[in-house]
C-alpha cells in the first residue's frame, strides 16, 4: 500500500510506503486527510488508520521545473504503448531522425514503435517512407511526471494530482 505525499500548499511530493507515512504521522509531521476505511494498522500502543494521503506540518517547496530523464520505459508511457506509426501495441522505441544522421536520445526525437514498423523504416527518416506520425513527440508533463510512483495511482490521489495538473 502507498502513500501520496502532499506539502502545505497540496503540491504532490512523492509516493512513499504506509509506514513511512505512518511514521510521519506520528511524529507529527504530517497529518492524514484521506484514509484507507476498514483497514486499520495495529500496532503494539493501539489501533492507527492508514494513511492514503498525507499533508506536511512545514511547506516544502517543488522545484519549479523538474527535467525528466529520457528513458525508453518513460517513452513507452508517454505514448500510451501505442506505436507512434501505425496506431498498433508498441513494445519498442524509435528514433524520428535516426541516430546514424544526427538524431538525438530526445524526447522529441523518440515514439514507440511496434517491431514491424521499427523494422520496415530502418534508417530512413518518416518523410522518405511517407509516413506520418500519429503524434508529436514532446517531453512529458504534469504531476504523475514529476512525482515519482503517481503511475500506479489510487483514486483517492486523482483530486490532489488534478490540482497539480
Amino acid at each position: 500500500m502507498r502513500t501520496l505525499v502532499l506539502n502545505a500548499g497540496y503540491e504532490p511530493l512523492a509516493v512513499v510506503s504506509f509506514k513511512r507515512a505512518l511514521v510521519l504521522v506520528m511524529n507529527d509531521k504530517a497529518t492524514v486527510i484521506e484514509r484507507v476505511e476498514d483497514d486499520p494498522v495495529w500496532g503494539s500502543h493501539g489501533v492507527y488508520e492508514r494513511p492514503a494521503v498525507i499533508i506536511l506540518s512545514r511547506y516544502v517547496r517543488v522545484p519549479a521545473s523538474r527535467r525528466m530523464p529520457v528513458t525508453r520505459r518513460g517513452v513507452l508511457r508517454r505514448d500510451n504503448h501505442r506505436c507512434g506509426y501505425c496506431g498498433k501495441a508498441a513494445s519498442t522505441i524509435d528514433h524520428v531522425l535516426p541516430r546514424s544522421r544526427g538524431g538525438a536520445d530526445s524526447w522529441e526525437n523518440l515514439v514507440a514503435c511496434c517491431l514491424r514498423c521499427n523494422n520496415i523504416k530502418s534508417d530512413r527518416t518518416p518523410q522518405e517512407m511517407r509516413w506520418e506520425l500519429r503524434i508529436t513527440p514532446r517531453p512529458p508533463h504534469g504531476a504523475s511526471w514529476t512525482v515519482r510512483g503517481t503511475e500506479r495511482s489510487d483514486p483517492r490521489w486523482e483530486p490532489y494530482l488534478a490540482l497539480a495538473a
